[in-house]
């Protein structure tokens, strides 16, 4: 075959049709694809832990050179997949590489969103015949499936970002164009094969063909999600969707009142949304805005004061552990949880709760966890950085791309703040109740020490830096 490129890279999410896809490349002449090279968990294909002589270790020391060692392959373009949730190294380094020929897949999110928790449900993510399928109804979460969108909206604007920057193209194609012949068979000729795929070598098949609705067991709660979302039907995910960066669908406005919380996305319970309820006139409050939404919001409103809040580092990193880490039933963190006993020798009990856990062993496993950040924040993991636990400086950034707000309050000052914004806007403040700590087996208090701060320091020096953070104190707390 004769192409101008020295390898492939599908650019997806999981549940896009990407296994459908690559079988459809794997079947062109000359074409070989090695599944997903950088996921986190295994090389390439499931149980596959090397490749050309390379480590799981060596891979995450060094992605690049496992992209060298395919290069190096002798006949035949290679490729591989790789998701938004893979090594964050090797995204940068193909999205730059003008010798990679970037094929970006897409299916509408909602059909990704919900075909990944049932896969998730019933253990199976590939289909050969129908005679095997397994079918499940499974709920839908407002809350996760924002966080899937933002994950995939945020993936979505740096390939496009890095593609228009560095003058570069790529080969899009939908989940819908799999089954297109004429589609595929140009596929074939953007990467130089030699003839369009064998049909006899492309075993995948739909895994979950019924509609969306027929698959929820709240298909109600489902369409309100996507109204507020002011996306009913969603449509295909835009490749630019600015206003995914802040978080605007997590900005809470009062309807009346002329308050505009910005959140600093975090692992915490958040007491300030029904606050905010509470001081509004009409006892309401807006959500899931777009740039638009709260432009409009901002007119109507004039004299409005926005505001943020800034918590410990500690404090944040203490419940996304216990929330998200400690616990065995969160389908989202399942993985890396996984990947944290598995990989970095994190100690946590294999199930949860359990009686079998105390003190010591708390701390320990904390302790093991900020070592952990120091490195994921550092970019020295193939684990991504999930929005609980990262940086407040990286996620305040965010949010200033929409606008800067007016206060940043600090958690332990926030109901004393919180009334004099209200005092400042005309409203009569209730006091506030409840605070951000999650459920948790030991306090903050029990748990902290000199070691855990100095962890914590290290992981999140730059949160420190520019925000001036102290030792922890019990006094940090709302």
């Amino acid at each position: 075959m004769t192409t101008a490129f020295d390898y492939f890279v599908v650019l997806a999410g999981m549940r896009t049709g990407s296994n459908l896809l690559e079988e459809q490349l794997a079947a062109m002449p000359g074409v070989v694809s090695h599944g997903e090279l950088f996921n986190p968990h295994f090389f390439g294909k499931p149980e596959t832990n090397s490749m050309w002589g390379l480590s799981m270790t060596a891979r995450d020391s060094d992605p690049v050179r496992v992209i060298g060692a395919m290069r190096e392959t002798s006949q035949g373009l290679h490729g591989f997949r790789l998701f938004y949730d893979h090594d964050e190294r090797a995204i940068d380094y193909v999205l730059s590489d003008r010798r990679a020929a970037k094929i970006i897949l897409t299916r509408r999110p909602i059909d990704s969103y919900v075909s990944l928790k049932i896969a998730r449900k019933t253990g199976q993510w590939w289909l050969g015949d129908m005679t095997s399928a397994r079918a499940a109804k499974v709920p839908f979460d407002a809350e996760e499936y924002a966080d899937f969108l933002n994950d995939l909206s945020e993936f979505q604007f740096k390939i496009n970002n890095t593609l228009q920057t560095t003058g570069q193209t790529a080969f899009h194609i939908a989940y819908e164009d799999l089954s297109d012949d004429d589609v595929l068979a140009g596929l074939g000729l953007y990467l130089g094969s030699d003839g369009p795929p064998d049909p006899e070598k492309v075993r995948a098949k739909v895994q979950n063909p019924t509609p969306v609705t027929a698959r929820l067991t709240n298909p109600r709660v489902a369409e309100e999600a996507l109204q507020a979302l002011s996306a009913p039907d969603l449509g295909r995910l835009p490749v630019y969707e600015p206003d995914r960066g802040p978080g605007l669908r997590f900005f809470r406005a009062c309807r009346s009142a002329p308050l505009l919380y910005m959140p600093i996305r975090g692992a915490g319970l958040d007491p300030v949304p029904d606050w905010l309820k509470q001081i509004d006139p009409d006892q309401e409050i807006e959500s899931g805005m777009s740039q638009k939404d709260l432009r409009r919001w901002k007119r109507k409103h004039p004299g409005h004061r926005s505001f943020s809040v800034l918590r410990h580092p500690l404090s944040r990193a203490h419940d996304a552990f216990s929330r998200f880490i400690l616990q065995t039933n969160i389908d989202n963190y399942a993985a890396i949880r996984l990947a944290l006993i598995d990989q970095y020798n994190i100690p946590l009990p294999k199930e949860w709760p359990t009686e079998a856990y105390d003190l010591a062993q708390h701390q320990e496993a904390f302790l093991a966890f900020l070592e952990f950040l120091a490195g994921n924040l550092g970019g020295q993991t193939a684990l991504r950085v999930d929005n609980t636990w990262a940086t407040q400086t990286t996620l305040l950034h965010a949010v200033g791309q929409f606008a800067v707000p007016d206060r940043i309050i600090r958690e332990e000052a926030l109901a004393a703040e919180l009334a004099k914004l209200a005092s400042d806007v005309g409203v009569d403040a209730p006091p506030l109740e409840g605070g951000y700590a999650a459920e948790t087996p030991f306090s903050l208090v029990q748990v902290y020490s000199k070691e855990i701060e100095a962890a914590c320091a290290k992981a999140y020096r730059r949160d420190y830096v520019m925000f001036g953070f102290e030792a922890w104190s019990e006094t940090q707390a709302a």
